[in-house]
């Protein structure tokens, strides 16, 4: 859309905010209108039984809590019936080697374990059901050093929805002056671990987070990592993105050096296919923001993935061990290039992004969470 041109990457041209539409004469508006009945109809028996399912989960996890092995297996086997009833038959999931170029057995080296960290992007809320049924991990929410100034009036100037290419070898598209600078960066002072139920309702939003008050106090990962009897899952993006390439990925590690010791570190990364007609977009890059579905988050979401009649696409793509910065044979030199884009600060962080770029063949982009907040601020004034 041309009044939001403005939250272009500059660097890429990809909107990476926006919720993903089909294609225009992808398809036929005859069928998706003729089935909405019948999917209003499958929507409505699948969401209930997903709230009954939910509901269950809640009760779980309060009265087994104490009995954490027979509280993992019987979460595990109800997040897994969630995904069922949102037509996720079957998750397509490898390992993938650098350097040998090939995918491996998932039970060979993909094991995280207590204290360990789990790095990827981040997408939908669709992704966190599958962390949790396989892993049991400890989800984490950023806490910025402060809060983003509010934009001024932004006035974007329409711009071609295809961007022109630059003469000579680079195939970078070439953006229009139009597109907005990108934020500066706001230091993460830390994170406070929240259960799945709670992140799950934060998607789409940005720091800082609905649940995170000025009461909760900051703990760094390190200090979460080292007292935790589970993974630890952190998006450095910090923020959902729709999909089309990978955000700024914030200063998460400034302390650590490479290769990680003591601990491993598991990148993984997340593509999701693009809508049709008949199938919605499993990306949840915008929360509900009316004043009583904001309190619902995501429910309007899982409500149209349910009502969907066509199986959804989940592709989960796992580094294999030897290659992730905390195996011993890792070489800085060949993924980091020392240079203005690097940041010496966090070494860790640009690995990771330089990884998951690698893996899921993303384009890595300068908008970070900060242009998030202020995109959803225009996007919400829009909408009123």
């Amino acid at each position: 859309m041309e009044k939001y041109s403005a939250y272009r990457d500059p660097g890429t041209g990809i909107q990476p905010f926006l919720t993903p539409v089909p294609s225009p004469g992808s398809h036929s508006s005859v069928l998706p209108a003729a089935l909405l009945p019948l999917r209003y109809v499958v929507g409505l028996l699948r969401l209930t039984l997903i709230v009954l399912l939910a509901t269950v989960y809640a009760l779980v996890a309060a009265v087994f809590a104490v009995i954490p092995p027979l509280k993992r297996v019987v979460s595990s086997a109800l997040i897994r019936a969630v995904l069922f009833c949102l037509g996720f038959i079957w998750i397509s999931t490898e390992i993938v080697s650098k350097k040998r170029g090939r995918s491996q057995k998932l039970k060979d080296s993909w094991n995280p374990g207590a204290g360990d960290l789990i790095v990827t992007n981040w997408a939908s809320w669709v992704e966190l059901l599958w962390l949790a049924y396989r892993f049991n991990p400890v989800f984490v929410l950023p806490i910025p050093e402060s809060h983003v100034q509010k934009a001024f009036s932004i006035t974007p100037s329409p711009i071609s929805s295809t961007p022109r290419r630059r003469s000579g070898r680079s195939s970078m598209p070439e953006v229009p002056s139009s597109s907005r600078t990108p934020s500066s960066q706001i230091e993460i002072i830390g994170f406070t671990p929240v259960s799945l139920l709670t992140i799950i309702r934060e998607t789409g939003r940005a720091p800082p987070y609905v649940s995170v008050t000025k009461a909760t106090k900051p703990r760094s990962l390190d200090e979460i990592r080292k007292t935790s009897d589970r993974p630890v899952v952190v998006f450095p993006e910090c923020t959902t993105s729709n999909g089309r390439g990978l955000l700024r990925f914030a200063t998460l590690f400034q302390q650590q050096s490479l290769p990680v010791k003591g601990w491993n570190l598991f990148i993984m990364c997340v593509r999701y296919d693009p809508p049709t007609g008949l199938s919605p977009t499993v990306t949840h890059s915008i929360p509900s923001l009316s004043s009583f579905n904001e309190k619902l988050n995501p429910l309007p979401h899982i409500f149209t993935l349910a009502s969907s009649l066509t199986t959804p696409a989940l592709t989960i793509r796992l580094l294999a061990q030897a290659d992730s910065p905390s195996s011993p044979t890792f070489m800085v030199n060949e993924i980091l290039n020392v240079g203005p884009g690097v940041s010496a600060r966090d070494e860790l962080a640009e690995a990771s992004a330089v990884l998951i770029s690698q893996l899921g063949k993303f384009k890595r982009m300068t908008m970070g969470w900060e242009d998030k907040v202020r995109f959803l601020e225009f996007y919400g004034s829009k909408r009123k």
